[in-house]
């Protein structure tokens, strides 16, 4: 069987609007499922292919902290 995930995963949120998507990115955290994160990815994928070079490093910078902070 030939699964594209990322195809399904922007097929199912592609008529969403703001809300939506943020819906969607609340419940997929707050529900902590594993099952989530290739959605989570997806999506942060999208995001980082729409953010220029100052928006990626404050992402980035983020990142390392919340990394920092849920090891600790």
């Amino acid at each position: 069987m030939d699964l594209n995930l990322r195809k399904a995963i922007l097929t199912n949120i592609a008529s969403n609007d703001q809300e939506q998507l943020n819906d969607t990115i609340v419940d997929a955290i707050q529900n902590g499922e594993e099952k989530m994160l290739p959605g989570l990815g997806v999506l942060f994928e999208l995001i980082w292919k729409q953010s220029n070079q100052e928006e990626k490093q404050e992402m980035v910078n983020s990142l390392e902290q919340g990394v920092k902070e849920a090891t600790n």
